[in-house]
């Protein structure tokens, strides 16, 4: 009891805890920020890597998304994409000019909420030039220049001086002014240095296009949210993804050479080297999307699903296509999602509306057709030649079947042998070998497949052989 009125008495006369001062500082909560990079030349590699870090930015709740940007410009496509990703991306955006924007880069840039500048960094010089860099068309120019400087405008709205300065960028024949100072003549072309953008005009005074200078972007994190004060994440571009730009540049001809490989394979028994190149054709579409960061990972079990059952198709059941005909089109479905450009829970609706399957159904749509004329071409030119010959089981020649142990062109006629019983040397699935009245035959089954030493009748003829069922 001694102790028990101890402690009490220990605790009444300690001191009383500090109070937090109103005015002392708190520690904010770290901002988690993506830093993707920018680099070389504006085209799809970078279009890529870009959507890949803004999608990652988005599935882990990022705050903050650094641009690190180095190029001196690239194609009108690939940077109206990049400005339309970078709408999608909920959080604050911000550019580091580190050396230089030039160009697209400027575009880019400015379609971010803050302009950060290395201090030997440059942006400027954006006029619309063709992609081996020779001047537009006059006409065709000025209707570019109209487009890019409205829709300029509109990204800058808000933004301080940043609509006059990138129209000044953009065409030589508009001169900038500010409070009555003369900032870029007619005739020329308005590029800034880092300290030429943070140059304060106006009243009250605030800087002609950027929001500060640092030396990297971890400086730059350190000036706007404090030293260690933010969780980054540094998106690292691989060699994968720059190979995956070039595999969705001839998307349509793979998805036509995997189709016709296919059609072989369903021409042909069994199952081998076309089967295993169209699939492999396919797989490599779908692939090279979701290398790209295109897709998630609910393509890939689709594609597997189809792939499986278009593999057990072709092997054992020989379901009259069922199967066969499912599979595709799961393979099918599979490439045309992993091709589209899906975004962090958005609904399939919202997606739809926004064509954003326009382009891989045209890419399927295109690749159809290729596989339709190659097809057409197998079925007209290869049937004569030793290659067809090859594929299929056996030879025919003037409508006759090669028998067993004679030469080919030597066997009875097809046509009669319809109607006839015999049996199954081998198993047919779906092509085998068939004996009657003592002579063998190349035979296929249309429906299912057949045991071998099981009694069969002939149904019909192909170039092939014969077309048999199993007795009833």
């Amino acid at each position: 009891m001694l102790r028990i009125w101890l402690g009490f008495l220990v605790a009444a006369l300690a001191p009383a805890p500090a109070a937090v001062s109103a005015g002392a500082p708190v520690r904010a909560t770290p901002k988690r920020v993506f830093v993707i990079p920018i680099r070389d030349e504006i085209a799809k590699p970078a279009l890529y890597v870009l959507r890949r870090g803004l999608k990652e930015a988005m599935a882990a709740h990022a705050d903050v998304v650094v641009l690190d940007i180095k190029t001196p410009g690239g194609a009108l496509d690939a940077t109206f994409s990049m400005m339309e990703a970078l709408g999608k991306f909920p959080g604050r955006k911000i550019a580091f000019v580190d050396n230089e924007a030039m160009s697209a880069g400027a575009f880019i840039s400015a379609t971010t909420d803050e302009i950060w500048f290395a201090p030997d960094g440059i942006i400027g010089a954006a006029a619309p030039v063709t992609s081996t860099g020779q001047d537009v068309d006059a006409t065709m120019k000025m209707k570019i220049v109209s487009y890019l400087k409205a829709r300029m405008r509109a990204e800058s709205e808000g933004k301080g001086y940043r609509g006059q300065v990138v129209s000044a960028m953009i065409d030589a024949d508009t001169a900038l002014t500010i409070g009555g100072q003369v900032l870029k003549e007619k005739g020329e072309l308005l590029s800034l240095t880092a300290s030429e953008a943070m140059k304060r005009y106006g009243t009250p005074p605030q800087p002609l296009l950027g929001s500060g200078i640092a030396a990297d972007t971890t400086d730059l994190l350190a000036q706007k949210f404090g030293a260690g004060n933010s969780e980054v994440t540094e998106l690292r571009i691989t060699w994968s993804e720059h190979f995956a730009a070039f595999l969705n540049g001839i998307a349509p001809v793979l998805l036509g050479l995997g189709m016709v490989a296919l059609f072989i394979e369903f021409k042909t028994p069994g199952f081998g080297f076309f089967g295993i190149a169209g699939v492999s054709l396919l797989a490599i579409v779908f692939l090279s999307s979701y290398v790209a960061g295109l897709s998630g990972h609910e393509p890939i079990v689709l594609f597997g699903l189809g792939a499986v059952l278009l593999l057990l198709e072709l092997a054992f059941f020989h379901s009259a296509g069922f199967l066969g005909v499912i599979g595709v089109a799961l393979m099918g479905g599979s490439l045309v999602w992993a091709m589209a450009d899906l975004w962090p829970n958005e609904p399939i609706s919202v997606a739809w509306s926004a064509d954003a399957f326009v382009r891989p159904l045209a890419d399927m749509g295109l690749g159809m057709v290729i596989a339709f004329v190659l097809a057409a071409a197998l079925l007209r030119f290869l049937p004569h030649g030793l290659l067809w010959d090859r594929m299929a089981i056996g030879a025919t020649i003037g409508g006759t079947a090669q028998t067993g142990g004679d030469a080919p062109g030597t066997g009875a006629s097809l046509d009669a042998l319809i109607g006839r019983r015999g049996l199954a040397v081998t198993a047919l699935r779906p092509a085998g070998q068939v004996e009657i009245d003592g002579r063998r035959y190349e035979a296929k089954v249309a429906v299912s497949a057949i045991d071998a030493g099981a009694r069969i009748v002939v149904r019909g003829r192909m170039d092939f052989g014969l077309v048999v069922e199993s007795e009833a």
